[in-house]
């Protein structure tokens, strides 16, 4: 279970060192979270620091990073608004409870719904999210941006952009470690080029003494070990219907970003994780932080991303990250303030870069138009509100252009068997979008009096394709026909209401399966 290194040559070297590039790009990620939740920085630095610990240690993939994330930031800071910080700390500890129970009935297997389309969309939006993320690093913290008064305004967009010298020195250093990122691996791997980035750069300014921002101008990040402190707030039904809805929706926020980051990693890595035991792991991570005065989290496809292209692997990787973090918290806050926030923006736009899927561009006009719209649709919704919803949206709409594609698939073949019998052969799925066109392509008036319809090569999806036959065999009847039915399913001819005794049983020939249907619950 505690699979601390992966079975790779210098994979122990890798994952330390990618790990201790992460931890330095968790800093200002999780104060910045933090902020947009309306808390405390240290009340983001401990959630980094659990979680990522608790899911490295326990969780489906390893490799994988997890911390306090905006998306679930967003979401966090209404109810810390109304009700206060003691009300979140509960709501993370039932937002844990959910996730558990999500992975204890192995729900975990339901990302596999989630189409390709769905999944660059998701891929490209988080990549511009990230990237605009950057952007406030930009700017001036407390003066107006330059979109007041507009239908942007107090968006990501709406900075107070820094000029001059300030500006150029900024951009100049951001240019420095995305250089160092990119050529350094040309002539050698022997440590993380990011991690070298970094040191490189804050060397540069500490050398030169540069006017420029550091981590130190954002928030302090010294603190003490997180104690064990139950959230403070009144044990009944009240409480319960304040918090629910916002467990629910973090959890389920969590859960899909969380598993969509496992499923990027498992391509990127070539191995395959598992859903339902990183559900758990995510559940338990968040009930364990929100006791210990943390925000809750889930997994950050940005320090995923940085920790695979370092060389991490293994569980060892996030472990390392995790407690290097709270090194940082506890004895090394005062070196990590002096790190220049232009070399973590840099890593950044690498990140960026790596992530968003360029070949996107490519194959948009050789894909159906359908997915194209899906991708597109995805990667904006993404960008204007979070992720949760960009998935679901994304899903019902491939669901439906996939439903509207495959109504026109069921055919029906016209034949006369030996006695004399009309023959109709169905082929193709028959469920709710079809059945209005496989009911206009019979003509009960014409044919003989014996009628067969035959599902052999067709399947009765749902309970809409059920009361399609049940409707069918009705104007047969009243036509004055003798309708047989052939193999159908023995479920379908159980929930049969009216067409139920023209089903002619063949032990076996008839298929076996179960149709989705509300009369099976």
């Amino acid at each position: 279970m505690f699979e601390l290194i992966h079975r790779r040559r210098h994979s122990i070297k890798d994952d330390v060192l990618s790990g201790l590039t992460v931890a330095l790009a968790l800093v200002p990620e999780a104060i910045a979270f933090a902020f947009v939740a309306g808390v405390e920085p240290l009340v983001g630095l401990y959630a980094a620091f659990m979680v990522g610990l608790i899911t490295a240690t326990m969780g489906g993939r390893p490799g994988m990073i997890s911390g306090a994330t905006g998306a679930l930031a967003v979401v966090m800071v209404a109810l810390v608004a109304d009700h206060g910080v003691e009300y979140l700390f509960a709501a993370v500890v039932l937002m844990g409870v959910l996730q558990i129970t999500a992975g204890a009935f192995r729900l975990g297997k339901f990302i596999r719904m989630v189409p390709h389309p769905v999944m660059l969309g998701f891929v490209n939006g988080l990549a511009i999210v990230i990237f605009l993320a950057q952007l406030g690093q930009f700017g001036v913290p407390g003066d107006t941006g330059w979109l007041q008064d507009t239908w942007l305004q107090d968006t990501i967009l709406d900075v107070a952009w820094i000029s001059g010298m300030p500006l150029y020195t900024m951009l100049g250093l951001v240019g420095l470690t995305m250089l160092i990122i990119q050529y350094l691996p040309k002539l050698t791997t022997a440590v993380p080029s990011s991690l070298v980035a970094i040191i490189t750069v804050t060397l540069v300014v500490l050398g030169l003494d540069l006017d420029t921002k550091v981590v130190g101008d954002v928030a302090s990040i010294a603190g003490s070990l997180p104690s064990f402190h139950l959230p403070m707030v009144p044990l009944n039904l009240e409480t319960l219907w304040i918090i629910l809805p916002y467990a629910f929706i973090l959890a389920a926020i969590g859960l899909i970003e969380s598993l969509l980051t496992l499923s990027l990693v498992d391509e990127l890595t070539q191995t395959r994780g598992r859903g339902n035991k990183e559900c758990i792991a995510q559940g338990v991570a968040n009930t364990v932080t929100g006791v210990f005065g943390g925000m809750g989290g889930c997994a950050m496809i940005g320090q995923s991303m940085i920790n695979v292209n370092a060389g991490g692997r293994g569980r060892l990787s996030g472990i390392t990250a995790a407690l290097c973090l709270l090194m940082f918290i506890l004895v090394g806050s005062s070196l990590i303030e002096q790190i220049p926030l232009a070399a973590l923006v840099g890593v950044m736009f690498i990140v960026v870069i790596g992530t968003f899927e360029w070949s996107s561009f490519r194959i948009i006009r050789k894909i159906p138009k359908s997915d194209a719209f899906v991708l597109i649709l995805v990667s904006g919704v993404t960008v204007a509100t979070d992720l949760a919803v960009a998935v679901v949206v994304g899903v019902i709409v491939a669901a439906l252009v996939f439903a509207w594609e495959h109504a026109k698939h069921v055919k029906i073949t016209l034949s006369r068997e030996d006695n004399g019998w009309d023959a109709y052969t169905v082929n193709g799925p028959l469920f709710f979008g079809s059945v209005t066109h496989f009911l206009n392509q019979f003509d009960v008036e014409q044919g003989s009096k014996d009628i067969v319809i035959d599902f052999k090569d067709s399947r009765v999806c749902d309970h809409s394709g059920l009361e399609a036959i049940d409707t069918l065999a009705e104007r047969f009847t009243q036509a004055g026909k003798v309708l047989h039915i052939r193999h159908l399913s023995a479920e379908c001819r159980t929930l049969l209401r009216k067409a139920g005794n023209l089903v002619e049983v063949s032990v076996l020939e008839d298929p076996s399966y179960f149709v989705a249907t509300d009369s099976l619950a």
